[in-house]
């Protein structure tokens, strides 16, 4: 998507000061599936590309386990597009200056779903604070779109537990009725 290369160029806020790279996305840039984090790790950071560390990783397995190919079938990226220092959660005044990025992406790709992992993605699109326990697994609607709300991978790495009503679990259900809601049309 070349109309994102601008982004690279960004000093929109003060994270253009201390990133390593502009992380915009990964995946098929015309997909029916967007999926919205909240920001670049260090591994993303270095590597360009979002979600491919260890929250990456589980959150393709996942995805896979769904029926969906994160390569082929949707197309990722975060509310803020430069990593915070130590991984912090992105400040409000990042979010803003990020907000016509995302904006941009979710033109161009278009999607008819949009997935938002974790509270931060939540806030940044729908401008709803916490609530995460209630709001996951709901379908919700933004400017004509369908968006569901899921818990990020990080916090299922946090709460690694297999039990049918433990995060990790309940995502992958998520995923799953994201993956039939595709398959609708």
């Amino acid at each position: 998507m070349s109309e994102l290369l601008d982004c690279e160029h960004c000093t929109a806020c003060d994270l253009a000061l201390t990133r390593q790279r502009v992380v915009i996305s990964r995946g098929a840039a015309m997909a029916p599936l967007m999926l919205i984090g909240e920001a670049p790790g260090a591994q993303e950071d270095a590597m360009g590309q979002p979600f491919v560390g260890r929250s990456g990783q589980l959150l393709d397995r996942l995805l896979l386990d769904a029926g969906l190919n994160p390569e082929q079938d949707l197309y990722i990226c975060n509310a803020v597009k430069c990593r915070p220092p130590q991984n912090r959660r992105p400040k409000r005044g990042e979010l803003t200056a990020c907000r016509p990025w995302l904006d941009r992406q979710i033109d161009l790709v278009d999607p008819r779903v949009i997935v938002l992992l974790g509270a931060t993605a939540v806030e940044s699109l729908l401008g709803i604070k916490g609530g995460m326990t209630q709001l996951r697994g709901q379908w919700l609607s933004w400017e004509g779109r369908v968006v569901m709300p899921i818990f990020h991978p990080s916090y299922l790495l946090r709460n690694p537990s297999r039990a049918a009503d433990a995060p990790t679990a309940l995502t992958l259900a998520d995923l799953r009725v994201v993956q039939q809601r595709l398959c609708e049309r």
